[in-house]
C-alpha cells in the first residue's frame, strides 16, 4: 500500500503545484507577407502565443527574454506571482498576452527548415511581429501595460518608441535604453564566434549539433548572470563551483545551434536611445543592483531617463538570494512596487 501511495503522489504532485490560470489558451497566428528590416520577407511568419483571461478586459503584453518562450513566463516565480487571483496582474481582471518572439517556441525560426537561410531578424522585427499579433491577430486596439524581462525589457523600450500612445504603461526590466555595447555585447559576440568557428557548424548546415553551442550555453549564463553574492553563496570553494559547472555541462543540449546563434545576434543593432522623447507612456524601469549585463554604476539609466517625461527607476538591492541579471525573473522582488506604481 505504501508503494502504491508513493507512486500516486509522484504522479499527482506536479499537477497539484501547477498554476491553474483563468481561460488559458495557446495558439499560432500567421502573419502574411512579413517583411524584415533587411528587406527579406516570409510569405507566412508564425507567431506563437499564450493568452490568459477575458479579451474584454484591459490587455497586458508580457515579453520573455532571449532563448525563452511564452510558456516560460507561466512558472511559479513569474506568472505564479503575478497572474493568480489577487496578484498585481490578476488574469481575472486583465487579458494577458504572452507571445513567442520570432526565433523561439512556436514562432518561425531557422530550425523550421531554412537553417542559416532564415532572415537575419533583429529586435525591431520581433516587436513588429508582436504588434501584428496584438492588432491583426487578436484585434486589440490598445494596451494597458507592456512588461518585458531582459530581451523583453529591451523590446518594451521599442514598443514605447515605435508605437507611442499604444499603451498606458511600460515596465522594462533588466535592460538599458541605449546601444548594445561594452561587456554586454562582447560576451554575446563570443557566443557567435564559438559557434561560427566550430568546423561542425558548416555554415549552418550541420548534421549534428556543434558542441560549441552547448559550451556557450553554459559559459555565457555563468559569465553574465547569477549575482556575485549568490554565486559566492552557492560556491564558497572550488569543489562546489566545479559541481555547479559539471552539472550544467552534463545536461543535454536542448536547443538548435542556429536558433541559439540567431537569438543572440539579433541584439546587435538595438538602440532606442535616439527616440526616447517619443515615449508617451508612463515608464517604470525595474533593474537589479547586481545586474552583470546592465551595471548601474555606468550611470546610463539615470542619464537617459531624464529624456522620458513620466519615468521612475526601481533598483532591487543585491543580496545572497538575488540572481544578478536573472533577479527580475523572480517577481517577488518587484511585484508590490509594480502594483503601487500602477495604482497611483
Amino acid at each position: 500500500m505504501k508503494k502504491i501511495l508513493l507512486t500516486l503522489l509522484t504522479i499527482i504532485s506536479p499537477f497539484c503545484f501547477a498554476n491553474d490560470y483563468p481561460n488559458q489558451k495557446e495558439g499560432v497566428w500567421i502573419a502574411k507577407d512579413f517583411q524584415f528590416h533587411t528587406g527579406e520577407t516570409l510569405k507566412e511568419a508564425k507567431i506563437g502565443y499564450v493568452t490568459l483571461g477575458n479579451p474584454n478586459n484591459p490587455a497586458v503584453l508580457i515579453l520573455h527574454g532571449t532563448a525563452g518562450s511564452a510558456k516560460g513566463m507561466l512558472g511559479k516565480d513569474f506568472g505564479g506571482e503575478l497572474f493568480m487571483a489577487g496578484q498585481p496582474l490578476d488574469a481575472n481582471k486583465y487579458f494577458i498576452i504572452i507571445p513567442d518572439a520570432i526565433g523561439v517556441g512556436k514562432s518561425s525560426k531557422p530550425s523550421d527548415g531554412m537553417k542559416a537561410q532564415f532572415p537575419r531578424y533583429n529586435y525591431s522585427d520581433m516587436v513588429q511581429g508582436q504588434y501584428r499579433l496584438v492588432t491583426e491577430g487578436l484585434g486589440i486596439k490598445h494596451l494597458k501595460l507592456v512588461l518585458g524581462n531582459s530581451m523583453g525589457g529591451m523590446q518594451t523600450w521599442l514598443w514605447g518608441t515605435n508605437y507611442p500612445g499604444f499603451t498606458d504603461y511600460l515596465a522594462p526590466m533588466a535592460s538599458t535604453p541605449s546601444a548594445m555595447s561594452g561587456r554586454n555585447w562582447i560576451m554575446r559576440r563570443f557566443i557567435s564566434e564559438s559557434i561560427r568557428r566550430d568546423p561542425a557548424w558548416n555554415g549552418g548546415n550541420y548534421e549534428v549539433q556543434p558542441k560549441s553551442a552547448h559550451f556557450a550555453s553554459v559559459f555565457y549564463p555563468f559569465a553574465t548572470t547569477g549575482g556575485n553574492q549568490h554565486l559566492q553563496f552557492l560556491a564558497p570553494n572550488s569543489e562546489k563551483a566545479d559541481a555547479l559547472v559539471n552539472e550544467k555541462l552534463n545536461n543535454p543540449l536542448t536547443m538548435d545551434a542556429n536558433d541559439f546563434l540567431y537569438q543572440w545576434e539579433s541584439s546587435r543593432d538595438f538602440n532606442p536611445g535616439p527616440d526616447l522623447e517619443k515615449i508617451k507612456a508612463k515608464v517604470l524601469v525595474i533593474n537589479s543592483a547586481d545586474d552583470e549585463r546592465n551595471p548601474p554604476e555606468l550611470g546610463i539609466m539615470q542619464k537617459e531617463l531624464k529624456r522620458v517625461k513620466a519615468s521612475e527607476l526601481y533598483l532591487i538591492p543585491a543580496n545572497e538570494q538575488t540572481l544578478g541579471h536573472s533577479t527580475t525573473g523572480q517577481a517577488k522582488w518587484w511585484k508590490e512596487k509594480l502594483s503601487q506604481w500602477m495604482a497611483k
